[in-house]
C-alpha cells in the first residue's frame, strides 16, 4: 500500500504561510577546530515557507536534514554553529522543493573558565551560543549570523545619584567625600545578547563576542564567590553603574572598535534586559543596525 500524500493536497483556505517547521529539536553537536573539539548540547528550530496551494509541509524532512548535517559534523566537517546552520538552511530548500525560503536557529549551552582575582580558583561559567541562517531562493540571497547571550549584572546609576544626594544632605560633613565615591544603589541581573551577520569569507569567534558583551556590563556574575571575590564583584558593579541603554551603546561601541573591517551591510543586533530588583517589571533596550550606520 502506498500511503496517500495528504501534505501535497490543496488546503481548504488558500493562504501562503511564512514559516512552517519544527522547534525544540535537541541534538548533541561536535564543533571541530584544529586545536580541540567542542561538545555542545543544542536546540534547533528549522522552518520553510509553504505555498498557498499545499496543505502541509513534510515535517520529517526537517529532522532528516538536521540528522544528516550533524552526522557530517561528527565525521569532522563542522567548524562552527553558523556553518552548520548554513548547511541546514540550504539543504532544506533542496528537500522542500516547493519552498522558497528557509530559516534555521540554533541555541547551545557553552562554558568558559572564569575567575575574579585568583587564577587558581577558576570556575566554569555558563553562556549561550546562537547561530542563525536564512536562505531565500527568490531573491537568491543567503545570510548567516553568530551570536551570544551573556548573563551579568548592572547597577542603576539613577538610584545611585539620588542616594548620593540624600547622603550628602544627611551627612554634610562628608559631602565632598561622598561626591567621589560609588554609593549604594539597586542591582539587576542582566541578560544581554549580541547577534552579528557573518559575511562570506569572514570568521567571527563566539569567544570574542562573549568578552565584548561581558565587558559592556557593570560586572560579570559567577556561580561561586567567596567573601573577598563577592565584595570585589559588588564594588566593580557599583564603580561602573549602567542603564540597559548604556549596555547596548557600549556593546555597539565595542563592535565598531573590533569589527569595522566588516562590510558596511553587515547586520548587527544588540539587546539588553535587566531584571529589576525594586520593580515588578524589567528594563529593556535594543538596536538593530548595520555597520555603515554605526560608522556614521
Amino acid at each position: 500500500m502506498v500511503p496517500r500524500d495528504v501534505q501535497t493536497e490543496a488546503p481548504k483556505n488558500h493562504f501562503k504561510l511564512t514559516r512552517v517547521g519544527v522547534t525544540g529539536v535537541k541534538k548533541p553537536i561536535i564543533i571541530k577546530r584544529e586545536e580541540r573539539e567542542i561538545y555542545l548540547s543544542a536546540t534547533l528550530d528549522v522552518f520553510v515557507d509553504l505555498p498557498a496551494n499545499q496543505k502541509g509541509s513534510h515535517m520529517s524532512r526537517n529532522v532528516e536534514v538536521i540528522n544528516g548535517i550533524i552526522e557530517e559534523g561528527v565525521r569532522g566537517t563542522a567548524h562552527s554553529l553558523e556553518d552548520m546552520s548554513e548547511k541546514i538552511a540550504k539543504l532544506l530548500l533542496k528537500k522542500h522543493e516547493y519552498a522558497t525560503f528557509s530559516e534555521v536557529k540554533i541555541r547551545a549551552d557553552y562554558f568558559l573558565e572564569r575567575y575574579v582575582s585568583d587564577p587558581a580558583k577558576k570556575g566554569m561559567e555558563h553562556y549561550l551560543l546562537i547561530a542563525e541562517a536564512r536562505a531565500d531562493k527568490v531573491r537568491n540571497t543567503f545570510r548567516k549570523l553568530v551570536g551570544v547571550e551573556v548573563v551579568g549584572m548592572t547597577a542603576c546609576p539613577c538610584a545611585m545619584e539620588t542616594v548620593r544626594q540624600m547622603l550628602a544632605e544627611q551627612y554634610p560633613q562628608y559631602a565632598e567625600c561622598i561626591e567621589n565615591l560609588p554609593v549604594i544603589t539597586h542591582n539587576q541581573r542582566n541578560r544581554s545578547t549580541l547577534l552579528m551577520e557573518v559575511p562570506e569569507g569572514y570568521d567571527i569567534e563566539a569567544n570574542d563576542l562573549i568578552e565584548l558583551v561581558e565587558a559592556s556590563l557593570s560586572s560579570p556574575t559567577f556561580e561561586i564567590l567567596k567573601r573577598i571575590d563577592e565584595g570585589k564583584v559588588v564594588m566593580q558593579a557599583h564603580q561602573n553603574p549602567k542603564f540597559v541603554e548604556d549596555v547596548v551603546r557600549d556593546i555597539l561601541h565595542r563592535v565598531l572598535e573590533n569589527y569595522s573591517h566588516l562590510p558596511d551591510d553587515v547586520v548587527i543586533t544588540a539587546r539588553s534586559e535587566s531584571e529589576e530588583s525594586i520593580h515588578k517589571h524589567n528594563a529593556f533596550a535594543e538596536r538593530i543596525t548595520s555597520m555603515s550606520e554605526l560608522k556614521e
